[in-house]
């Protein structure tokens, strides 16, 4: 068994924020390694930097292996703030409280700089490389000498015969088992010698290292099924520097980096061991992890055995190692949330609801079946029962009639509202709640409007955009497109022409004609480009396209697009958007893209701005006097950056929105859907979804996100589209409400939408105070940071 004290007490930093957090440091035997806690994303930036700032003024010239990707935004910016203002008042005084040294400011200069990993085969110089990542945050933004790392890059590598890894792997794919046997062709041979040549690479990158001591102080996340670097699951605990594959999960979450999940399936990574982390007994190893889609990954590294099922159980016997993690990534741990419900003076109703609920759905007994000597079984729900002022009974039937409430309410037929549906992705809306609308759409009674609010370009691969423009070629050599051509369809002019389009497509999905979607999409491409090159005309716009062939050509996947394919890419997600909107009789005037200024499709997204983001919007709420504001409710910054960013701006303008209209009736529905997933306590709105309304978000979602039915950036949790995980999501929903409520109540019930129920969509609605809250502390703890 491991010595349960063998972890050093908590560093100055920590306490500080352990003193904030009024939690402990550790809750053995639980946990069976160290945690600092905070409450958001931008705080344990904060947290992280100070803490390697700490480090650094004990350890100079130490060994630092720092981490790639979006978890280090606000450590990045957090230690590149405290740098400039050290000698500032503001910076003096946090330092005092943290204990940090206040002499001379931290010099990052000495320090010797370990990549921690890096995908294979990659040039250096792609912007999506880590190697170029490491160059521009940490080698030029912290200023650690160039000489002075050891980077990961292939081109340094001896390859046989002076060849290059693109000469030897043309296409860029590395077949591993030409380890283990014998090639059958001359460039099998020249293949498996450039592997041995990667694999000498990697021994002596592991030698360096440990010449070097080890690593000093290792800060890295945690990956969606447990990795640290790329050690996936199921890595040996003494594991080295190695040239390795990853696993569908890990695959997943690189996609965007990497171009799409085809890409990201093809590559290799070079990674340091979990022996490499741990070798050096003394290190600081810092895991970071933020946000409720990290808890039950966080919850498997901190609170189960060491196992290699679990790789960041190589760190529980190293003194040195802490987990970071936000209050949402600390949801499934046990010990806190008993300590949290034990600290409180009153315990809520509704976190009392949400154990016993919980209970309910993993012992697979109705609410009205759980006794009290299963409750005393469970710590968490027998803490809640006794904290509560209300006895089991009296709980058991709240919890029954409010689940029943919220299950009216999504019945309930709504009319006399204007509804302004709100996205920061062009699927969003229709993965969260597309079940609802399809009702909501019925009566003239209401008014729709949806808007997008980015364009949504990260999401077309170059492929999908050189697939639109062949068809649009061929379709330009029809007799159809010189008639329309002739008659001035394409004219600016002629508004009813971007209507049209839609409606050639809807009729290809009717008549099961591949033919005449194509037709639609090559009109609105068409179109597309004489607005985007106004220069161009319907003579000379084919070898336009042409041009952009080759341009697309020229790049690697996943590089940066220039600002007129960005546009473009993101006009093709906006034709996707009004194609579903039309399908429910929406007219292409409700459906508006606002193309927010902030999303520029660089790695750290830049924070919205008033003029830039949040007048537009609010523009659009005086033209059309909303009652509804739908949102994608992102619970804690973290999880896709665009999601708290556009609820930020949103926010502002129903604020301004209000100030101007203060007697404007106006409530606000939060959804999540592949993202996040909300607790049943955490919504008030549960709408049935049957067979039928998941047949047509399928279908739906296949006839008009033509660029994204292979899903090419697919969740970790589902290896298909998006519409597939959507309907999983409302499927587990219906189950688990099945479990807590019976299954005579949902069987035997007097609605058949409630017997026709095989899915539950959840909804949260708010009135305007409670959304200022909650979008209120977010905005509070960014401003801060900026």
């Amino acid at each position: 068994m491991m010595k349960k004290n063998i972890f050093t007490p908590p560093t100055s930093v920590e306490s500080h924020f352990l003193k904030l957090s009024k939690l402990d440091f550790r809750y053995d035997p639980d946990e069976k390694i160290p945690i600092v806690e905070v409450n958001n994303f931008p705080r344990l930036g904060q947290l992280t930097a100070l803490r390697f700032l700490e480090w650094v003024q004990a350890n100079p010239a130490g060994v630092v292996s720092l981490p790639t990707g979006k978890t280090p935004e606000y450590f990045i910016r957090y230690v590149q703030h405290y740098l400039s203002t050290w000698k500032d008042k503001q910076t003096r005084q946090l330092l005092e409280k943290v204990g940090l040294d206040q002499g001379d400011k931290p010099s990052l200069a000495d320090l010797r700089f370990v990549q921690i990993d890096e995908f294979f085969p990659i040039l250096p110089t792609q912007h999506n490389s880590f190697y170029d990542y490491v160059m521009k945050y940490y080698i030029q933004g912290f200023g650690i000498r160039e000489d002075r790392a050891q980077l990961i890059d292939a081109t340094t590598i001896d390859f046989p015969l002076a060849k290059s890894f693109q000469d030897i792997f043309p296409d860029l794919e590395v077949d591993l088992s030409l380890r283990f046997r014998q090639p059958k062709s001359e460039q099998g041979r020249l293949q498996k010698e450039a592997i041995e040549r990667v694999d000498e690479y990697c021994t002596d990158y592991e030698r360096r290292i440990r010449e070097k001591g080890g690593i000093g102080f290792f800060l890295g996340g945690i990956g969606p099924d447990g990795h640290i670097a790329f050690n996936v699951r199921g890595s040996d605990y003494f594991s080295t520097t190695r040239l390795t594959s990853t696993n569908f999960e890990t695959q997943a979450a690189a996609a965007t980096d990497l171009g799409g999940i085809e890409v990201a399936q093809k590559r290799l990574v070079i990674t340091i061991g979990l022996q490499t982390i741990t070798y050096n007994p003394n290190a600081t190893c810092l895991i970071f992890a933020a946000g409720e889609a990290k808890a039950k990954i966080v919850a498997e590294a901190v609170q189960e055995d060491a196992a290699n099922i679990h790789p960041a159980g190589a760190l529980h016997s190293l003194p040195n190692a802490r987990f970071y993690i936000t209050s949402g990534a600390a949801a499934f741990l046990e010990s806190r949330e008993i300590h949290a419900m034990n600290t409180v003076e009153t315990i809520s109703e509704n976190l009392v609801d949400q154990h016993l609920i919980t209970l309910c759905m993993r012992s697979g007994k109705s609410i009205q079946k759980i006794s009290e000597e299963q409750v005393a079984e469970k710590r968490v729900p027998s803490t809640a029962l006794s904290r509560s002022k209300n006895s089991l009974p009296e709980i058991k039937q709240r919890i029954f009639e409010r689940l029943r409430t919220n299950l009216e309410r999504g019945l309930a037929q709504i009319e006399n509202d204007v509804f302004f549906h709100t996205a920061p992705h062009h699927d969003d809306i229709m993965l969260g709640y597309l079940a609802h609308i399809v009702h909501l759409v019925r009566t003239p009674r209401n008014e729709h409007h949806f808007a997008y609010m980015t364009s949504g370009f990260n999401a077309v691969t170059n492929e999908f955009v050189k697939n639109q423009i062949l068809h649009a070629l061929a379709y330009m050599k029809t007799d159809q497109y010189l008639r329309l051509k002739n008659e001035g369809y394409f004219d600016a002019e002629y508004k009813m022409g971007a209507q049209r389009d839609i409606y050639t497509y809807l009729d290809g999905i009717a008549s099961h004609s591949r033919e005449h979607k194509y037709k639609g999409s090559s009109r609105r491409l068409i179109r597309n480009l004489l607005i985007l090159y106004p220069e161009q005309n319907l003579e000379t716009l084919p070898a336009q396209m042409y041009e952009l062939m080759d341009y697309l050509d020229s790049r690697y996947p996943g590089q940066k697009d220039d600002p007129l394919m960005q546009n473009l890419k993101g006009r093709i997600r906006e034709w996707e958007a009004d194609l579903v909107w039309a399908n429910y009789g929406t007219p292409i005037d409700n459906v508006h893209h606002f193309r927010l200024g902030f999303y520029k499709g660089d790695i750290f997204t830049e924070e919205p701005t008033m003029d830039r983001d949040v007048q537009p919007i609010l523009q659009y709420m005086e033209k059309i006097r909303p009652t509804v504001v739908t949102l994608a409710l992102d619970p804690e910054a973290s999880g896709p950056d665009t999601h708290y960013k556009v609820m930020q701006a949103i926010a502002a303008a129903i604020r301004l929105y209000k100030e101007k209209f203060p007697e404007a009736p106006l409530r606000v529905w939060g959804y999540r859907n592949v993202w996040f997933k909300f607790q049943p306590t955490d919504a008030n709105i549960f709408v049935p979804v049957s067979v039928n309304s998941m047949a047509i978000m399928e279908d739906t979602f296949r006839q008009c996100f033509q660029s994204q039915v292979d899903a090419p950036f697919p969740s970790f949790e589902y290896n298909g589209p998006f519409s597939g995980l959507a309907q999983a999501i409302q499927v587990q929903q219906h189950q688990d409400m099945k479990r807590v409520m019976g299954r005579d109540f949902w069987y035997g019930n007097e609605h058949p939408r409630i017997r026709a129920a095989r899915g539950l969509v959840y909804l949260k609605e708010m009135e305007l105070d409670e959304f200022y809250t909650r979008a209120r502390e977010l905005q509070k703890v960014t401003e801060s940071q900026a």
